[in-house]
Parts: C-alpha cells; sequence; structure tokens
C-alpha cells in the first residue's frame, strides 16, 4: 500500500471550501470508487485552520498512475487554482511487518 498525505494551504478558509466543494461535487467519491483507492479522506489539524490534510492510500504505485491519468485530475486541478491552494506531499509505503501491533489497541 501506498499513502500520500497532501497538505492544502490556501488562505481565508480556501482549503477548507477546497474540501468541501469536492465532497458536495461528488469528486471525491468518484475518487474512492477507484477500484484500487483504498483511502481518500480530508481532515483539518486543530492547530492550523489554513490547512486541510488528505490521506490518500492505494494499493500500488500503478494505481496511482492511473488515478493521475484520469479525467478527474483535470477537475481536482481547477478546483485547486480555484481555491488558490498550494501543496507540500508525504509519501508512506507500508511493510507488511507491524513490530508495534502488540501496542495497538483494537
Amino acid at each position: 500500500m501506498i499513502t500520500v498525505n497532501l497538505y492544502y494551504k490556501g488562505q481565508n478558509g480556501s482549503a477548507r471550501a477546497f474540501a468541501e466543494e469536492m465532497e458536495k461535487s461528488g469528486i471525491a467519491d468518484a475518487i474512492r470508487a477507484e477500484k484500487e483507492n483504498l483511502r481518500y479522506q480530508y481532515f483539518v489539524p486543530m492547530d492550523d485552520p489554513e490547512t486541510v490534510l488528505l490521506i490518500d492510500s492505494w494499493t500500488d504505485q500503478a494505481a496511482i498512475d492511473e488515478h493521475h491519468a484520469s479525467p478527474m485530475m483535470q477537475q481536482l486541478a481547477e478546483l485547486r487554482e480555484k481555491y488558490d491552494l498550494h501543496m507540500t506531499a508525504e509519501r508512506f509505503v507500508s511493510d507488511e511487518y507491524l513490530a508495534d501491533e502488540k501496542f495497538i489497541r483494537k
């Protein structure tokens, strides 16, 4: 699994407005419906209301490449431009071994 944390930064609530439009327009649901998408969820950091975090997880790089080639990426780019957002990203590749499994309360 590959997880990408995307931080959308804006001004005057624009990042949150972007995430709300992604949800209301159905674009977020369309991405979630892609066969290899495992997670697509927005969060707002408690200490930074001008940033929205998107946690976006896929089965593998081929799935991400297919998503990036999809027509909805143009819609997404247009919304980013509309809300004048800037982004930073972190990428994580999961391994199968969970050494701290005994510390996770389920």
